[in-house]
């Protein structure tokens, strides 16, 4: 079975797409993110691991204790629940991959979104 969809933007503030794999038996889902500098989400977890991929730019990514500055060379790997969260540290636009190891996105905020 093949399902194609248009790619539909869930913030036109940051450019955000979601996808959810529950509804298609897939095991995974997904946030294509595009933000400009300092924007990024808040502390939150999940009950998954969650992998990072950044297409361009870079990223301050914490989790828990840790904070780390990444590129396009690298990929991050966010334990279950870890907090977490990053920052497009400029100057230019932050692409990041957000996958989630779940069919359906389950997150805890830990601090009020901005």
């Amino acid at each position: 079975m093949l399902t194609v969809m248009p790619r539909v933007t869930m913030n036109p503030d940051t450019q955000t797409v979601q996808f959810e794999g529950a509804p298609f038996d897939a095991a995974v889902s997904f946030f294509l993110v595009d933000n400009e500098p300092g924007q990024g989400p808040d502390l939150h977890q999940h009950p998954y691991a969650e992998v990072f991929t950044i297409v361009s730019g870079r990223a301050l990514i914490t989790a828990g204790d840790e904070q780390i500055e990444a590129g396009r060379e690298h990929i991050a790997v966010v334990g279950p629940d870890t907090p977490h969260g990053f920052r497009n540290l400029g100057p230019g636009r932050l692409e990041i991959v957000c996958i989630h190891a779940n069919p359906k996105m389950i997150t805890t905020w830990l601090q009020p979104e901005r």
